[in-house]
């Protein structure tokens, strides 16, 4: 995917969405040569908004591939069983089983998380892009955890920029996902427990955001674990208010980006067992967090 010549594409346009998070993208083929002014834009204004929406986009896996490697390197999913067969860079998300099993990963979380921020170094973005979906339901659901570290008060903001909440992996899977095969020795030790600042500053926009989720952050380091849980469940009922939040209803050709520094998201409910949902993931490799205080 070429970005460094002079736009062989006209310019593109962006579109907010809501008044905090999300933003429509008018104008772009993501399968042909972006040109630099234009993906300086689409950088710019995923920084600012946080999810970018992309309609009407037909990719092949490796265009797919190509476009998210001019972010940065790309993560394979320690889930690799669930990686498109070829392709390890695309992590499947299904319901669709076929030859007697699941084709991705399947019940997705319906909590609010970040891709990865278990990891040492979290990803910077996500790739989404809608194969099948179902009409009407199967949204996926994004909240700003910039408008949602602004809206706190100020003693609460102080609290949390003085902790590192730990983020576990095998804690959460073990805990939420047993209806997955278990979890390979090889796998728990690609997934060490990790802490994170609970606020990070974006590295972009210099933005403070939360950085924390009952997903995959068990506890405050050097705090009380049950309490902890219970601190981490008010702050995300506290995210989860509509007016951080954009819903995404899906149709296929949808391709979405969304920051994983500052964004998180969920999976809202559809009829699995009658219905086809079938989504292709790249992860976009981060940085480790740090808080500017």
């Amino acid at each position: 995917m070429e970005i460094a010549k002079p736009t062989e594409q006209k310019a593109i346009s962006i579109k907010p969405l809501t008044d905090h998070i999300g933003a429509e993208v008018f104008g772009a083929d993501l399968t042909a040569s972006m040109g630099k002014t234009n993906f300086d834009l689409i950088r710019r204004s995923l920084s600012d908004w946080g999810v970018l929406v992309f309609r009407g986009q037909n990719w092949t896996p490796e265009e797919h591939i190509a476009f998210s490697r001019c972010f940065g390197p790309l993560e394979d999913h320690v889930l690799s069983d669930y990686c498109l067969p070829g392709h390890p860079e695309i992590f499947v998300v299904s319901n669709i089983i076929e030859n007697g099993k699941h084709i991705g990963a399947f019940g997705g979380s319906k909590r609010y998380h970040s891709d990865l921020s278990y990891m040492h170094e979290p990803s910077l973005g996500s790739i989404f892009h809608c194969l099948e979906c179902p009409e009407d339901e199967g949204e996926t659901s994004f909240t700003s955890m910039f408008a949602v570290y602004d809206a706190l008060p100020v003693e609460r903001k102080k609290w949390l920029e003085a902790r590192l909440g730990v983020h576990d992996y095998v804690w959460n899977f073990e805990n939420n996902h047993t209806d997955r095969p278990p979890l390979t020795d090889e796998q728990k030790a690609k997934t060490p427990i990790v802490s994170h600042p609970a606020v990070r500053t974006h590295p972009e926009n210099k933005r403070k955001a939360l950085y924390i989720s009952d997903v995959f952050v068990s506890h405050f380091e050097g705090e009380d674990y049950n309490e902890s849980r219970a601190l981490v469940k008010e702050l995300m009922d506290f995210a989860s208010q509509s007016r951080f939040e954009y819903v995404h209803r899906w149709t296929p050709g949808d391709v979405i980006i969304w920051d994983n520094r500052s964004v998180l998201h969920k999976a809202l409910p559809f009829d699995e067992k009658n219905s086809r949902r079938r989504m292709h993931r790249t992860t976009i490799r981060g940085d480790r967090p740090f808080l500017d205080v």
